[in-house]
């Protein structure tokens, strides 16, 4: 059960034994994604809801291996999460992600620490969007995939379902899977140099 913002219900602060088992930094998220359109043309949106927590990973394009992590709430923004991830580290200039990131904030911050922002456009209000722009998204998307695929990864092959009461635990587990997902692609990437002179076990 998640609490309403953290709150705790009316005529249960005297029962420390419930609370603790009760967690109230989950939240609902809802996502929409549009079915195929029906006979007639029209366009259906579908409602996706999620109770849970969520994963923002930075993962660097030529080797697909997370920089920096963050663990939040289903429902927290993920746009708003861009700049906690960046990689300081990080010797690309250029900057991809989805169209939930792309923002002006977003795009002063990135052009103030001398990057490059290569994050999908959105679709303009009540009009359609250009060839131009839509080109140039799908150019950008075919680098950010890199992302989805190591996340696709987690819950496929490492089966990833995170069980757990309150953000901060969920932010640990988080790490944790980060880290053996890095060390898994870690060891595919030696393998993989190593294959031509010997096998990899």
């Amino acid at each position: 059960m998640g609490g309403h913002k953290g709150q705790v219900p009316e005529g249960l602060a005297d029962k420390p034994a419930w609370l603790r088992h009760k967690d109230r930094d989950v939240r609902w998220s809802v996502m929409f994604s549009q079915a195929k359109p029906r006979e007639d043309g029209a366009q259906i949106d579908l409602a996706l809801e999620a109770l849970g927590y969520r994963n923002h990973v930075s993962i660097d394009r030529r080797h697909g291996l997370i920089g920096v992590w963050t663990g939040t709430h289903a429902a927290a923004h993920d746009g708003a999460r861009l700049e906690e991830v960046l990689d300081a580290s990080n010797t690309d200039g250029g900057v991809w992600a989805d169209n939930a990131c792309h923002s002006a904030t977003n795009d002063e911050m990135l052009g103030a620490r001398g990057l490059v922002s290569r994050l999908d456009r959105k679709k303009p209000k009540g009009r359609p969007m250009s060839g131009r722009t839509r080109r140039a998204n799908a150019a950008r998307s075919a680098i950010r995939a890199t992302v989805q695929h190591v996340l696709a990864h987690q819950k496929g092959l490492m089966s990833v379902v995170l069980r757990m009461i309150d953000l901060f635990r969920a932010r640990v587990t988080v790490g944790l899977v980060d880290l053996a997902c890095g060390m898994r692609r870690l060891v595919w990437l030696s393998c993989r140099g190593e294959r031509a002179s010997r096998p990899c076990g």
